[in-house]
């Protein structure tokens, strides 16, 4: 999941300047001045689905099931991934801006606000579980035993972070194609080659760790504890919906539209399930850390062909790509909240400057002061699996607030604009929309039980911080911002024309 390729995307924008679907499908002006739309063919908008979305690092989380790791992928697939990609195609055919002109057109400017917050305030849980898996990963390059170790998870974390932040802040664009590269470098080559080797070790006649009969197609069910992982599926797919602003750069979108998101889904979730299913066939469930389970799989298939040295090769890939990714949309929420706090002053004027590159460094700092906070709890949590699904899960809670919203924002706009110009509309969009809608409830409702694997944390540890981190960042924080708002703060954001240092 590229979540914050999906914020840097679906931005809102303040004037004319044309982004995402605008920008795609652009009218580029010919020598008589008329204009000729430029289209993207069904395929190419499939690949584009598939590179926003697909990863390897949720992997180890869904092959502690092994074989049932089929299921788990397919159920929110069908509930939470189509419904998305399809209602805010949709949204994107009918209302330019991405997720906050979406949900202040159908639900007021106050839920907009919410809805954009949001999509920033997950980031604050997400960049410490995803440097957690770059530290974890790195560790096999070092040295294994440090996978697992608290102290140095939470140093990589706070190091990485800050020094993210001040290339960032010097507003490089050298970095800008790191992404494409990361999805081959750091997705592509080794999820093929994980699945290869994986083929090979069976073929050879190696049992594999986890059963494969057709007993085990199904989780085995001891209450809610043992679908509780299914949850992290849901971040998964998050950014699915990113691509929807270029429905309008397709020539026939009724058609091709959901001809490009049933092929995404296929490729995403081949590039989810056989990768998991191959670290299930090395890789006992009992032994896997949900950090470097990557890692572990890679060094028990090169373990066991004898090229243990190619496991550092794959760990300084797989980091290389997942620190690229981090540098090329780490500023990207920032600047997103940074419009629209700027449009309707929702932010003290302190948290709306730019420095001399036009990056809101101000943002970015009080963003790392909280990340280096919750990175620290690496130190305490004694087991880093546990740590990194608590805040995994902090990440979800907040980011399906956004995907709550954006439901129940195209449900309203279809019964109050049903005249508004759409490109694209969802057949059933009740059934559709209501599908999704309950599905992210549900899964918000399932995070808030642990997981069997981590039955030996305190219970009210692991709700306070998945509570207290969903009410307080995704909810109170906002509130208390529109709250306090003062009618300085909107003129304080217009009238700084030139960036401070």
């Amino acid at each position: 999941m590229t979540i914050t390729e999906q914020v840097r995307d679906e931005r809102p924008q303040t004037a004319a300047p044309a982004t995402g679907a605008e920008a795609a499908g652009a009218a580029e002006a010919t020598g008589s001045g008329a204009t000729r739309t430029q289209f993207i063919s069904w395929a190419t908008l499939a690949m584009m689905t598939t590179a926003s979305v697909a990863n390897l690092r949720p992997a180890p989380s869904m092959a502690l099931y092994g074989l049932a790791a089929v299921f788990l992928y397919l159920l929110p697939a069908v509930v939470f991934l189509l419904p998305t990609a399809l209602v805010s195609a949709e949204l994107a055919s009918g209302w330019t801006g991405g997720i906050h002109r979406w949900v202040t057109e159908g639900l007021g400017k106050r839920l907009g606000f919410l809805a954009v917050w949001c999509q920033f305030a997950m980031t604050i849980a997400y960049y410490p579980s995803l440097l957690a898996y770059v530290a974890s990963t790195f560790a096999y390059v070092i040295d294994p035993s440090l996978a697992n170790n608290g102290l140095y998870v939470a140093l990589v974390i706070v190091v990485v972070y800050w020094a993210g932040v001040l290339i960032s802040a010097r507003g490089t664009k050298a970095v800008a194609g790191l992404s494409s590269v990361g999805l081959v470098v750091g997705t592509l080559i080794p999820g093929v080659v994980l699945v290869l080797l994986g083929m090979v070790f069976l073929a050879q006649g190696n049992p594999s760790a986890a059963p494969m009969d057709g007993g085990h197609v199904l989780p085995p069910w001891t209450g809610l504890a043992s679908l509780v992982l299914i949850v992290g599926n849901f971040l998964s797919y998050a950014g699915m919906e990113m691509n929807a602003v270029h429905v309008a750069s397709l020539r026939e979108p009724g058609k091709e539209y959901p001809r490009s998101v049933f092929a995404a889904t296929g490729l995403v979730l081949l590039i989810f399930i056989l990768p998991a299913l191959a670290i299930s066939w090395v890789m006992p469930g009992k032994d896997l850390s949900l950090t470097a389970g990557v890692m572990q799989a890679f060094q028990g298939f090169f373990d066991h062909f004898h090229v243990g040295w190619l496991t550092k090769v794959v760990g300084v890939l797989l980091v290389a790509a997942a620190l690229g990714g981090m540098l090329t949309w780490l500023a990207g929420p920032s600047q997103g909240l940074l419009m629209v706090a700027r449009q309707e002053g929702y932010l003290p004027p302190a948290l709306q400057k730019l420095n001399k590159n036009g990056v809101p460094r101000n943002i970015m700092v009080a963003q790392g002061a909280l990340t280096t906070l919750i990175a620290l709890l690496y130190a305490f949590i004694p087991d880093v699996s546990s740590a990194y699904w608590i805040f995994s899960v902090v990440t979800t809670q907040i980011y399906l607030v956004v995907y709550l919203l954006m439901f129940a924002a195209a449900l309203r706009l279809r019964r109050t604009r049903p005249d508004q110009p759409r490109g694209f509309k969802v057949p059933a969009l009740g059934l559709v929309a209501g599908v999704g809608f309950a599905a992210s409830v549900g899964a918000v409702f399932i995070g808030f039980v642990p997981p069997e694997q981590f039955g030996g944390q305190p219970l009210w540890r692991y709700l306070l911080i998945v509570g207290g981190g969903l009410l307080t960042l995704g909810f109170l924080v906002p509130l208390a911002f529109l709250a306090l708002r003062k009618p300085h703060w909107v003129t304080a954001g217009r009238q700084e024309a030139t960036p401070v240092e």
